[in-house]
């Protein structure tokens, strides 16, 4: 250094200045660096040095100077920065990318250099600089006044620079013709990542955090699939929070849900990890050379924005270094070797085993008690909040958007809404725009990836891509938008297949979405599992594919929208149709004996297919497949459902004018009445039987008519016109025999056999259902039922004969349970306890009654003619047991599920058995026959042994 250089002393700023890349740079332009070289030397020289600063020394491309002055020095420093950027360099690549800090501090010079903790300090604040960019100290900023005009110092917070132990406060000089935006500060923080810090709590998904643990500690790359909202951002950071500490070089956070061109990911992870573009140099490969040497982990969020560039800088990252773990979340997979596929679940929505609330309720309560200002719901609203989740199938997103309509609703007006899945969620949530604000550094990410791209040749934002940008962050703000983000992806015949899924109320397996569109469906089906719009369930007996109800809402949308709601409902309609048909068939195609069973999983399909026949589609296929349920309503308990959607298909008639053969109404008319009947509306039951006799006769068909004749007996035996009723049955038995009907006139046998047992006609009654036997044999939707032994049980009881009373009993009651007829098990259970009565075992026999009792409050059931009989035996029973011992017999067996209850009749002692049986005496004399009551004591609620 020159002899008359005047060195400053006291209050000296220190500058270090930099080329980022220098040694790339060096590379790229070969020979023709040196000039480049020299040219920056240049332009520093005349705007730093030329500007009162001493140059203590020069390196390479580094410069080392002091100023007596901070605001001569970051003037310098603005001076140099513009004068590089405005210098015509031989290529846009060839443009040397400067970083500058400063820092004040005191010191004195001796022998021409200064030796001091304050130099060290001024390079540490130039090394955490990005190219183009000027940092300075605090202690800078507090005497860099005057600052140029126009000129501003942005405060960056603070910083533990390399090698000291405190932290420094940065700030950036910000001026017309500087860049604004840049990466984080390349500083020693303390804390190595950006995970996004949640304003609400983590509820819940325990197994799920273990499991999904377990799995990144295990494998490099896990992919965390699922529907839109189901929570996967949410899972994946709460498990990066907890493993920061398993990876020295950190945990990375990059939402890939903004980025508009494929090119910008490799960009966007770089911006996050503090990395520049270097010239003529592929980003990726920057960033693969970046990361070979760490030990970190790269938690890419929402990489089906840009599934084939995730995959592409996911396969470079993990092939560049050992160290580097991806954790991903998408709705669809990579399809990259060594990827772990991990499908989140939706939130639990059944109690836990020890009684706690399920993960769903337990985030709904969090979630409206903030809504609610931090009052927690009513105990009383426990179960609608059970409701609630399970009609939002337990999806996180749809759960907190139920939170916030409940500062408007009650919890039971939420779940009334439901059916309009959608419309009730998205309530108030219209497209809200969002103000400007300054959002920092993080917020500002994207700016800075639109900066280094554009720097680096890449084709700058666009209006349209920045409104794509702003979909992005809202896309969680209503389910609309959730699910639009998805759809938005799928091509025609995948879009086609999800809006035509939507006609299907639960999963539904492959044959059926090939009947549904007539069409192989794999692929377009392949595409709506791998988005995650349709959850692929694998059974033993092949995979079943459901949506979740909030994405079934949407795809309904649009499928009205698209016009095809007509046609795709119509074919379900008929598949529905079809199902009904087979469920009454075997294997070989021919009628086997019904089984409510097979009805069971079809009835949400069924109330679906009612809805559409009921309000858009034909009345008389709504007449055909409710016809279909008619016993399984019953048995079920639904018999004021069935009257419900029976009236809702006549207004259907009534408004569209369509014409229903007799015959069919005839058969609705007569269903009709037996579903009144069951539901104690026996004038209404009345009603309808002289309606379907009329329509019966007007359709000219013996055998209908035969059917609907043998219910007239019913209305008049629930309202006690008992004499009237066995009449009726006896008329139309004659008549049935005379049109060689008999079989269809079934129901009047039985009705006839209740009535002789009641009045104590017990020959009569066995010999007419000893005749009734192989009839019942040929109706495969009546044998299941044995009615015929369950009545002949009951003659059984009534003579005393405990054993053929057990036997018929039994057999009555495997049978009805076989075939799900829970409704008809419960009188047979009933019988069965009677039956223990007369055998000496009084507790069983109340623990049945008990056990029945609460079944029937569950199904809705009416006692039937069978109501007083039941009623005078307990009486009975309580006398033998006294009211302590029969009231905790009782209360037992009401806890009893109704298998646990069948299994505790069926495993009831034969009397064979008993020690005291006198089955194989010489001489027996069996009980006495209890005679029924007269008809004056007892009027009937209702009819149980019909068909």
């Amino acid at each position: 250094m020159a002899e008359r250089i005047q060195l400053p002393t006291g209050w000296v700023t220190f500058v270090f200045t930099d080329i980022e890349g220098s040694t790339r740079l060096a590379q790229l332009l070969g020979p023709d660096y040196r000039p480049v070289l020299r040219e920056h030397r240049r332009l520093l020289r005349r705007t730093l040095a030329g500007t009162g600063g001493a140059e203590l020394l020069t390196e390479g491309d580094s410069f080392f100077l002091a100023f007596a002055d901070a605001a001569e020095a970051l003037t310098a420093c603005l001076t140099a920065q513009r004068a590089l950027a405005g210098h015509d360099w031989p290529n846009p690549d060839a443009a040397p990318r400067v970083r500058m800090g400063l820092h004040t501090g005191y010191a004195e010079p001796r022998d021409g250099e200064y030796a001091s903790p304050e130099v060290h300090r001024a390079a540490r604040v130039a090394a955490a600089a990005h190219g183009g960019q000027v940092l300075c100290s605090a202690s800078t900023a507090r005497r860099a006044e005057p600052l140029p005009s126009g000129a501003s110092l942005l405060d960056l917070g603070l910083h533990r620079l390399r090698g000291f132990d405190d932290r420094e406060r940065l700030f950036q000089l910000v001026a017309p013709g500087l860049e604004r935006q840049f990466p984080r500060p390349r500083t020693a923080d303390a804390v190595a990542h950006n995970l996004p810090t949640q304003v609400t709590s983590f509820v819940g998904r325990e197994p799920e955090r273990a499991e999904l643990r377990r799995l990144v500690e295990e494998h490099r790359l896990v992919t965390v699939l699922g529907a839109g909202g189901a929570g996967k951002t949410r899972l994946a950071v709460e498990l990066a929070s907890g493993v920061v500490e398993a990876y020295p070089d950190g945990v990375w956070f990059v939402d890939i849900a903004a980025v508009t061109d494929p090119g910008l990911v490799a960009f966007e992870i770089a911006a996050v990890l503090g990395l520049r573009p270097e010239p003529g140099r592929p980003m990726v490969d920057t960033l693969v050379e970046y990361a070979a040497a760490r030990q970190m982990l790269v938690l890419l969020d929402t990489c089906d924005a840009q599934p084939a560039a995730s995959a592409e800088v996911i396969s470079r990252l993990l092939a560049g270094g050992r160290g580097v773990s991806v954790l991903a979340t998408s709705r669809e997979s990579f399809g990259l070797p060594g990827e772990v596929v991990w499908r989140i679940p939706p939130l639990s929505v059944d109690p836990c085993d020890d009684g706690a609330e399920s993960d769903a309720v337990a985030l709904l309560l969090d979630r409206t008690a903030a809504a609610r200002g931090g009052r927690q719901p009513d105990p009383a609203e426990s179960a609608d909040l059970r409701r609630v989740v399970q009609r939002l199938d337990g999806l996180p997103l749809a759960i907190e958007l139920a939170a916030a309509r409940l500062r408007v609703l009650s919890v039971g007006q939420l779940a009334e809404r439901l059916d309009d899945v959608l419309g009730t969620l998205d309530a108030g949530r219209d497209e809200p725009e969002p103000p400007p604000v300054d959002r920092g550094w993080m917020g500002n990410q994207q700016d800075t990836v639109d900066l280094v791209a554009a720097a680096a040749g890449a084709t700058p934002p666009t209006p349209a891509t920045r409104a794509v940008q702003r979909s992005a962050t809202e896309r969680h703000l209503t389910m609309q938008a959730t699910v639009t983000w998805s759809y938005r992806t799928l091509g025609p015949r995948a879009a086609r297949l999800l809006r035509w899924l939507a006609v299907f109320a639960g999963p539904v397996d492959l044959a059926t979405v090939e009947w549904l569109l007539g069409d192989d469906p794999l692929d377009p089906l392949s595409v709506l599992v791998d988005k995650s719009m349709v959850l692929a369930e694998p059974h033993a007996a092949g995979s079943t594919y459901r949506m979740l109800d909030p994405i079934r809402a949407y795809a309904a949308r649009r499928l009205a929208e698209a016009g095809e709601e007509q046609a795709a409902r119509n074919r379900h309609v008929a598949w529905s149709a079809h199902a009904l048909e087979r469920a009454h068939l075997g294997p070989d195609g021919r009628p086997v004996t019904l089984s409510l069973y097979a009805l069971d999983p079809l009835a949400g399909e069924l109330r679906a297919a009612l809805r559409w026949c009921a309000t858009g589609g034909s009345a008389a296929a709504g007449l055909r497949l409710a016809g279909g349920l008619d016993q399984w309503w019953r048995e079920r308990g639904l018999a004021r459902e069935g009257r419900l959607w029976l009236f809702r298909l006549y207004g259907r008639i009534a408004e569209t004018g369509e014409r229903i053969p007799e015959a069919e109404l005839a058969a609705a008319y007569h269903m009709h009445s037996l579903h009144a009947g069951a539901d104690g509306e026996f004038a209404e039951e009345l009603r309808y039987s002289q309606r379907a006799e009329a329509a019966a006769r007007q359709a000219g068909d013996s055998g209908l008519l035969a059917r609907v004749l043998a219910g007239r007996a019913a209305p008049l035996v629930d309202m006690g016109q008992f004499a009237e009723a066995e009449r009726v049955c006896r008329e139309v038995i004659d008549w049935a025999h005379s049109q060689d009907v008999l079989p269809d006139a079934l129901l009047a046998v039985y009705i006839l056999a209740e009535l002789l047992w009641r009045r104590g006609a017990l020959d009569e009654a066995a010999d007419l259902l000893g005749a009734a036997r192989p009839v019942e044999a040929t109706r495969p939707v009546e044998r299941g039922r044995r009615s015929v032994d369950m009545l002949l049980g009951m003659v059984a009881l009534a003579r005393g004969d405990l054993i053929a009373a057990h036997e018929h009993l039994l057999v009555a009651l495997r049978s009805r349970m076989t075939h799900g007829f829970h409704g008809r098990a419960c009188d047979t259970l009933n019988a069965i306890a009677v039956r223990c009565m007369a055998g000496g075992d009084p507790l069983t026999a109340a623990r049945l009654f008990g056990a029945t009792q609460a079944t029937r409050a569950n199904l809705r059931c009416t006692p039937g003619i069978y109501g007083g009989y039941w009623a005078d035996q307990q009486a009975e029973l309580r006398r033998m047991l006294g009211d302590t011992a029969f009231d905790d017999a009782y209360a037992e067996g009401a806890e009893l599920g109704l298998d646990e209850a069948v299994a505790l009749g069926l495993d009831v002692e034969h009397p064979d058995l008993a020690a005291d049986s006198t089955r194989f005496r010489t001489t027996q004399a069996p009980p006495a026959p209890r005679q029924a009551a007269p008809e004056s004591e007892r009027r009937p609620a209702g009819q149980t042994e019909r068909a």
